[in-house]
């Protein structure tokens, strides 16, 4: 019996922490994703001591409609520019969070949104992206 009950318990701490978004390892695999499922990009440049980027990631990234959005229709990085992550030429612009919505080939489909962007508002953006995408997936990034 108290083998069920600490199964059960582990059971419960996985599905509890299981969620979130499932972040690709770095730019490069993200972009090769994108391509192989068709999918666009979010890519985040962030930074760990960053008020603002703690925020984004407390919050709006931790919300589970946005989790379930971008989890689906998106395949999402992010780079630390204390890490040294790579960030692709013209991209960082010295503002963190700066939040980037690319086709599948790396291609900006707008500016960045910079700063810790509200759910709402975030929603909003990612079901904009989605639609583009999805109106261009022919090819025509026009």
């Amino acid at each position: 019996m108290r083998k069920i009950f600490v199964y059960g318990l582990l059971l419960l701490a996985t599905s509890l922490f299981a969620g979130g978004i499932n972040w690709a390892k770095d730019y490069n695999s993200a972009i090769e994703t994108a391509k192989k499922e068709h999918k666009p990009v979010m890519f985040v440049i962030s930074r760990h001591t960053c008020k603002y980027c703690i925020i984004l990631e407390n919050t709006t990234f931790s919300d589970d409609r946005v989790i379930k959005a971008l989890n689906k229709d998106f395949i999402s990085v992010i780079s630390y520019t204390d890490d040294r992550d790579y960030i692709p030429a013209g991209m960082y612009q010295g503002s963190t969070p700066s939040t980037w919505f690319l086709y599948s080939d790396g291609e900006p489909m707008y500016s960045a949104v910079v700063g810790a962007i509200g759910t709402q508002n975030f929603l909003g953006d990612i079901k904009t992206v989605k639609a583009k995408f999805d109106r261009t997936s022919n090819g025509n990034k026009k």
